[in-house]
């Protein structure tokens, strides 16, 4: 494939705009060895990770749970930084000083997320995202290390990591509510885990119950063109594929768009993907427009977030009136029924209310037709 200099500017600037999109961890490691897992937290933006056999204050095997895996993590493990659910930290330019995983803690759910991000900190996105799905990518399953330089990888693609973190961590599980987040390249995380999970149950691997209920693709990112260790095909027809399947287990799926990563450069659209899930534009216009980094984050921040308060309330608009449907639009707060009855192919959401501010409480969406 032939990259015109349009393409590699394009690049350059989405690496600069995922490194802003990196905190410093609350749980420290020290990039020597190659550390991939789950970290379940605790209220005050604390963690611990998740260890077979171990007992962990922060995870109940009865909870609801919530897990978030991350994306494109360039230059991140040089200065030892890791995304947390402290939203200023998360974006300290626009960010409000929130420890997000709190409300979560506070009404009886275990929220955790899954680290990949020396795995993931590659010069070029698309070197990341192979690790996704394949062990036979650009870059093979090489991780960085603190030095800045990398090491041989493991043999298996970043997604069965993430599988073996699940099935480890959740080994003792009996609750029947898990959701799965993804952020950016971290939506490919999440869908395929998913898929690998759903596979396995059906081959009476695992128990049904840690099948996840709702996967959540929060401003997702694809990049365009076949790949060779995908047969030819894209990452986002991949992705379609498996969510189409996951659909039909019952699945339920919601996506989240907060900045234009995907309609220009290498990113791909994936607009038949938008058909297929409760689909909602986001507006975090408290963000310039020219700070594309800081509207990509805004969508795990702004999804987060808004468990703390009611679901946002759905409008229709006439004649420059808003009028009030009765119903809810989509948000972390929403329930798992109203989400699925949202998965509407001739139906999406605009963000209408809220833009100008991070609080979720003031949000409100439109309900347009295709």
């Amino acid at each position: 494939m032939k990259v015109s200099m349009k393409t590699v500017s394009f690049s350059v600037a989405l690496a600069a705009l995922f490194t802003v999109a990196t905190a410093d961890s609350a749980s420290a490691y020290d990039g020597k060895t190659l550390d991939t897992g789950i970290y379940w937290f605790g209220k005050g933006n604390v963690s611990q990770k998740a260890v077979a056999g171990a007992a962990n204050p922060y995870y109940s095997p009865s909870k609801p749970t919530v897990i978030y895996v991350h994306g494109w993590q360039k230059d991140s493990t040089p200065q030892l930084r890791r995304e947390t659910f402290n939203y200023k930290q998360n974006d300290a330019t626009y960010g409000v000083d929130v420890n997000m995983a709190d409300a979560w803690i506070n009404a009886g759910w275990n929220i955790g997320i899954f680290y990949w991000n020396q795995l993931s900190d590659e010069g070029e996105v698309t070197d990341a995202e192979a690790k996704i799905w394949s062990t036979a990518g650009p870059k093979g399953m090489r991780y960085r290390l603190v030095d800045g330089t990398y090491a041989a990888g493991p043999s298996k693609s970043a997604a069965e990591l993430f599988l073996d973190s699940y099935t480890s961590a959740l080994s003792n599980y009996y609750g029947t509510n898990i959701r799965i987040a993804g952020h950016s390249l971290g939506n490919q995380m999440a869908t395929r885990l998913t898929k690998l999970v759903s596979d396995r149950v059906s081959a009476g691997q695992l128990p049904s119950n840690l099948l996840p209920k709702r996967v959540a693709l929060l401003d997702p990112f694809w990049s365009k063109y076949g790949k060779d260790y995908l047969g030819g095909k894209w990452t986002g027809e991949m992705t379609r594929t498996y969510v189409s399947e996951l659909k039909t287990k019952g699945v339920v799926f919601e996506q989240y768009k907060s900045s234009g990563i995907t309609d220009v450069g290498i990113g791909d659209a994936n607009l038949d993907l938008e058909k297929m899930t409760a689909f909602s534009s986001m507006a975090p216009w408290y963000v310039p427009s020219t700070d594309l980094g800081a509207k990509h984050v805004a969508a795990y921040n702004e999804y987060f977030y808004s468990f703390y308060t009611a679901a946002p309330e759905e409008v229709t608009i006439s004649w420059g009136t808003r009028n009030l449907t009765g119903k809810v639009a989509a948000s972390a707060a929403t329930s798992d029924a109203r989400i699925k009855e949202m998965m509407d192919p001739t139906k999406y959401w605009v963000q209408v209310e809220g833009r100008y501010t991070q609080d979720p409480s003031d949000d409100m969406y439109e309900v347009k037709s295709r």
